[in-house]
Formats: structure tokens, sequence, C-alpha cells
């Protein structure tokens, strides 16, 4: 296991076993104060029959379950990679989100139901000292909580403990409104605490749907961070006998479980047995530098074929502009009873045209300055 630390842009490459020691000491913390402040809260809302204070007391308890969901999917994630999971587990921190949001947005829902129906009766409350005592502590321990949680999601680029940093600053938001609420109803005949009770439900719901969002586009497979694409690149570009570098494209399978492909081009002209020592250590040095596992692939490049270079600098001049930022890359003539010209095109995600299009367009760019037969492969990128 790598023992030294490299930093690039906000990616700390660090012993993620050490890491994740610490991540599960702060979920087993996170678990106690929040047991402790559920049972002080709900104590003292059934003492005065306050439903949003019995409400913050039941959302601390499921922040307790929430506690041993994320608990559970560090231990899991720690597992190495087995046969059915050869990338490893740590996408089983994105699972926990997931269900970390289900969690708030059931009690949400709950909390809301509660607070209407309280609402609709009128009942009044009456607040006592100790109550904003209790809820006054319950405030400083959350706002505690959350920075000992975003601390630790910065260190180990944990998705999950993140979710549980967000889930207590909204727990502060809670309070805050049953806090207002309560003294809005000493003060003036409304029952405000069920107003407050919903306006704290509300405020749950939309940071569960936040949540359930962000763990479910890292499911999905999301970008990686541009620095690091940059100084992939970069180590690739600096590799003995690299001449360029495209289709890079960079996986990842947790907070810091990256693999990558990518296509280096290399001299020609060179031994294949050279060539590949060189891809070797060029594998080596990103792993090393970054963190990432990299799987190059040779393209090399002819740079004595005249009749390439002429027919390249033709097409590309024939295809410049049709697309906008599209890139043409990794011509080659391939020669054998009929001569085809074949390249690839890359175009932006966001370019509303459809890959089809952007072939038959290119296709017949190249028809009006060469009768070879061209094979066009587009490319997102």
């Amino acid at each position: 296991m790598r023992k030294n630390i490299v930093q690039i842009s906000d990616f700390v490459y660090n012993d993620s076993m050490e890491q994740q020691k610490r991540g599960i000491a702060v979920s087993i913390v996170g678990i106690i104060l929040n047991l402790l402040l559920a049972g002080g809260k709900i104590a003292v809302g059934m003492i005065f029959s306050l439903v949003s204070v019995v409400a913050d007391g039941v959302n601390n308890l499921s922040d307790c379950g929430s506690g041993i969901v994320l608990l559970v999917s560090m231990r899991i994630a720690q597992k190495p990679a087995d046969r059915e999971h050869p990338y490893g587990h740590q996408r089983a921190e994105y699972v926990a989100s997931m269900l970390i949001g289900c969690l708030i947005l059931v009690f949400a829902v709950e909390l809301a139901r509660e607070s209407i129906e309280k609402c609709v009766a009128g009942t009044l409350s009456q607040g006592n000292i100790w109550l904003y005592v209790v809820l006054g502590v319950s405030i400083a321990v959350k706002a505690g909580m959350a920075a000992m949680y975003g601390a630790q999601a910065k260190r180990q680029r944990s998705q999950s403990l993140r979710a549980a940093a967000l889930d207590s600053m909204s727990d502060c938001a809670a309070t805050a409104a049953v806090i207002v609420g309560i003294a809005i109803a000493q003060f003036a005949s409304l029952p405000a605490d069920g107003y407050a009770g919903l306006l704290v439900a509300v405020f749950i719901g939309w940071e569960s749907v936040s949540v359930l969002r962000e763990a479910g586009s890292s499911l999905l497979g999301t970008a990686p961070d541009a620095a690091l694409c940059d100084r992939v690149r970069e180590v690739i570009l600096a590799g003995e006998g690299v001449l360029g570098v495209h289709d890079l494209r960079i996986y990842r399978y947790g907070p810091d479980k990256f693999f990558a492909t990518a296509h280096v081009e290399t001299d020609a002209s060179l031994p294949a047995v050279v060539t590949h020592g060189n891809i070797d250590e060029v594998e080596r040095a990103v792993e090393r530098e970054t963190g990432v596992i990299l799987t190059g692939h040779c393209d090399p490049v002819s740079y004595g074929d005249e009749e390439s270079l002429e027919l390249e600098t033709r097409i590309r001049a024939a295809v410049t502009g049709m697309y906008e930022n599209m890139d043409l890359h990794d011509f080659r003539l391939v020669r054998g009873a009929r001569t085809k010209a074949v390249f690839e095109v890359g175009v932006p995600y966001d370019c509303k045209e459809k890959d089809e299009k952007i072939r038959n367009d290119v296709l017949a760019a190249v028809k009006i300055i060469t009768d070879i037969e061209t094979v066009v492969t587009v490319e997102r990128e």
C-alpha cells in the first residue's frame, strides 16, 4: 500500500485504511450523541406536549439509524476486491447515502402529517426554561457534529459523511425553527408549534432530495474532477516515447478508487517491445503520481508516411468548424486490397446532434476531397 501523500487540487491521496478507521470512529461518536439528544428531546417534548420537539427528537433517533447504516457501509467499503466485485466495495458508501436519504424523507413526510394535524386542531403549547436549554444544547452539539463529519468527509472524500454533515446542519436549522415556534406560541394565540413542525418537515424533505440526487448521480457515474484529468494527462505526456494522448476516460468506483483508459500516441517506427515497455512505465507513473490505475492503448503514429499526413491535413481542413469544439484524432491509412482512411471525431457531450448525423456530415465532407473508403467513429468527450 502506498504511504506517500500526493495532493492534486482538492484530491488528497492518503492511507485509506487509516482514514476509514477515523471515519468509523466519527460514525460511532455520532450515533452516541444522536441517541442522547433523541432521549432528551423526546422526554421534554412529551412533558410539555410539544409535537415539534418530539418530532425533532425522533429525527435524532432516525439519525442513529442513519449512523448505523453509515457504519455498516464503511465496514463493507473496507473489504478488498474479490471475484464478484473485482473493483472493490467502495461504492457501498453511495448505497448508504441513498438509504440515509430515504430515511430522512420518510421522517419528513411523517413530521408534516403530524404538524398539519396540530395546525388544524389549533392546539396551543407552552414552553419552559429547561426546554430552551435542551434545544439550545442540541443546536450546539449538532453544529459540532456537522463540523466533525464535514472535516472527516473532506479528508476521506466520503459522500456518505458529507450527507451526514448536511443532515446535522439541517437539524440545527430545524431545532432553531422549533425554538422560534414555541416562543411565538408563548406570546401569541397561534398554534406556532405545528407551523414550526411543518416548516421543519419541508426543510428536511428538501435535504433528503439533495442527498438522494447526489447519491444517485454517483451510482450512475459522475464526471471526474477536471484537475485530476489534467494531472493524469500531464503524467502521460511526460512519459518516454509519448507523442500525444486522447480518449482519456476515468472511472470512479468509490471515494478513492479510480481506473482509467487512454489512447497513447507513439512513434510507429519504434519496435513493439520498446513501445510496450514505455507504456508500462507510463501506467506505473500515473498510479504512483495520482493513484489512478491506468490501462494505456498504443496508437502508433507514422510521421514518415507522407500520403497519410497529406490526406489527414486535407480532411482536417474540410471538417474543422463543422461542429463547435469538434476534434479529429487517431487518423491512419489502412492499406490492403483497398486503402481505407480510418479516424475518430470527438464532440462535446452537449452537442445536440445525433452521432449518426455527425458521422454522415463528416463522410459527406470527406467524399468531396477523396474517393478513398472512409471509416469514421464519433465519440463524446
